[in-house]
């Protein structure tokens, strides 16, 4: 007996979402190499040893580690505490083309913005995507950028717009993640899935990291990567 999906073949952008949606579980279903960064073993004060401490854009980035009671796992965070146009952390180790990347943030402060961002697929300090959330905005956004150039990106099934609007409370600790696949890019806020996006502009492996923005004083912890196996 022939089966009905093969008795009607599904044109090629069938195949081609069920494909992507095979891999995305993959991802969601634990089938990676997953790696922690904590700060812990770094000493306080000190940049962490092993990334790249840059920023897309100008000014003056200030990245160190710092002892932090509140940490969720003590007792050090990575804080972002100078001004930038996009500061930007990046794990120099990392060639990641399809995996996740996700952490724990905590917005402290500033005027101008207050946001914390992750990267991924990142070749160099202007071109990488980058999703974040902003405790002045009470949004998340996904964005690319390109030449050092960011432009925000469409939701799947809406087309305009910005981003997705939810409560980012200052103050308080947060997780980030978005798993990527392909073009396809799905973003988690706080445990809840929340949007996917969808662009095919950056397709090699590159490296992972972390962002803020302007004057955001911003820590963060736990950060957690991996690839496909």
């Amino acid at each position: 007996m022939i089966c009905t999906a093969l008795a009607f073949p599904l044109r090629p952008s069938a195949w081609a979402r069920l494909a992507l949606a095979s891999v995305l579980a993959l991802l969601v279903g634990g089938n990676t190499m997953t790696q922690i960064s904590n700060f812990d073993d770094a000493p306080a004060g000190m940049p962490p040893v092993g990334w790249i401490l840059t920023m897309t854009g100008r000014g003056e980035p200030k990245w160190t580690v710092e002892a932090e009671p509140s940490a969720p796992s003590k007792p050090n965070v990575l804080k972002q505490s100078g001004q930038a146009t996009f500061p930007l952390a990046i794990k120099s180790d990392t060639a990641i083309r399809d995996g996740f990347v996700e952490v724990k943030f905590k917005a402290v402060a500033g005027s101008a913005d207050r946001a914390a961002g992750i990267i991924w697929r990142a070749s160099d300090a202007d071109n990488y995507y980058v999703v974040r959330a902003n405790a002045l905005e009470d949004n998340v956004v996904l964005y690319k950028t390109i030449g050092g150039v960011r432009t925000s990106l469409d939701i799947v099934g809406r087309k305009g717009g910005y981003g997705i609007s939810t409560p980012v409370s200052s103050g308080q600790w947060h997780a980030l993640r978005c798993d990527f696949a392909g073009s396809r890019f799905k973003v988690t806020y706080d445990g809840q899935p929340l949007f996917e996006v969808e662009d095919a502009t950056l397709t090699n492996a590159g490296m992972i990291g972390l962002w803020t923005k302007a004057d955001s004083v911003t820590m963060f912890d736990d950060l957690a990567y991996g690839g496909i196996k």
